[in-house]
């Protein structure tokens, strides 16, 4: 039986709301989401980065129709909710902001980030939080709870200010964020301080060498969500790189008794 919008949005508020954290896994096709859903994963996210590698780009060049296409894909994919990384909105504007948080929901998600870097520069704070307030008024007016990420990219372009990225998550969520991200923090101590300052929940972003905690130091330091980002793709284009370059550099074909058996796969997708 499918699943509706409604019902994937209260699971999806539902998993924020429990004791502990979850892990958000995110796929990167239709595909990769049916199995991370057989699985077991309770969540799934889209990822910038990914979707543009599926599409042969680099992270940023990816437009709004199609990164909504990527993301009806996966919602369609499966029975779970998902969250879509949803970039600066496309555009500069608030009304930009807003409009793709109406069409996320109109292709299935029930969740989506929106971030202070515009691809070129970073937002300064007051249209940075005008941004977020006009994209939580787009979710507000939704038929169902969609929850809206508020994301800081201090860590990740240059700009490792602590103080001003827990300053921007607190003006965030006072504008209206549901969830608070921050990818790239250095320490685990950073990310208590941004768990403490925090009313409301914080998504870890896993994924960067040195700085992807385990599940259990996430949630002892307070985190909610834990994101996988650009990750499974990379280690599923890792596989890929590695089979390839066996071949053309040997001539043997050894990946195929370590590859996983074309039964195996063929359980996860739909008939």
């Amino acid at each position: 039986m499918t699943v509706s919008q409604a019902t994937k949005a209260e699971k999806f508020r539902a998993l924020h709301e429990r004791p502990g954290g979850f892990v958000i896994a995110n796929a990167f096709d239709a595909g990769s989401a049916r199995i991370l859903a057989g699985l077991g994963f309770e969540a799934l996210a889209t990822s910038s980065g990914a979707k543009a590698g599926v599409l042969g780009r680099r992270d940023g060049k990816v437009s709004r129709a199609e990164a909504l296409a990527n993301a009806r894909a996966i919602a369609e994919a499966s029975d779970l909710p998902v969250s879509g990384d949803l970039e600066q909105g496309y555009d500069d504007s608030p009304e930009a902001a807003a409009v793709t948080i109406r069409e996320a929901a109109g292709v299935g998600l029930v969740g989506g980030s929106i971030e202070d870097w515009s691809g070129s520069r970073t937002y300064d704070s007051e249209e940075a939080v005008r941004r977020v307030a006009a994209a939580s008024a787009a979710a507000r007016s939704l038929a169902f709870p969609f929850l809206l990420t508020g994301r800081c990219e201090n860590f990740l372009r240059g700009r490792p200010d602590l103080a001003d990225t827990i300053a921007r998550l607190k003006a965030y969520e006072a504008a209206g964020a549901d969830v608070l991200m921050a990818p790239g923090l250095p320490d685990l101590d950073a990310v208590r301080q941004v768990c403490a300052a925090l009313k409301k929940p914080f998504n870890f972003m896993v994924g960067i060498k040195g700085r992807s905690f385990s599940v259990a130091e996430l949630q002892a330091a307070g985190v909610r969500r834990i994101s996988l980002a650009t990750s499974l793709w990379r280690a599923a284009m890792s596989g890929l790189i590695d089979a390839a370059r066996e071949v053309r550099d040997k001539g043997t074909f050894g990946y195929v008794d370590s590859s996983v058996p074309s039964g195996e796969l063929v359980k996860f997708m739909k008939e």
